[in-house]
């Protein structure tokens, strides 16, 4: 098992748990709206390691950006499975074609 599987089956654990013992769900019961700040906030951070140039800091804020992305995908009732299953839809053609049939 992958570790983003791992952290996956946890977040989603998570769901159900007392928000005042996780992190993950305290921010869950804050809603989608809150899940998807927190994510915009880490891509934020890890684009800005991305342009200082820092390896090992741009792999702290990568994982949590990838963290945050799934709990806001939870938030919304999207798995990591789901996301996996359009990854594997996509990789059927090539990234230009694939961008190009969006609409």
């Amino acid at each position: 098992m992958s570790e983003l599987t791992r952290l996956a089956a946890t977040i989603a654990a998570r769901k159900s748990a007392d928000p005042d013992g996780s992190w993950t769900a305290k921010l869950l019961a804050q809603g989608p709206e809150k899940c998807a700040e927190k994510f915009g906030e880490e891509a934020v951070e890890a684009i800005i390691e991305a342009v200082k140039g820092d390896r090992a800091a741009l792999a702290c804020e990568a994982a949590d950006a990838l963290y945050h992305l799934l709990v806001m995908c939870a938030a919304r009732d999207v798995s990591l499975a789901d996301i996996e299953a359009e990854l594997t839809r996509r990789s059927a053609q090539s990234g230009l074609a694939e961008k190009a049939s969006r609409g």
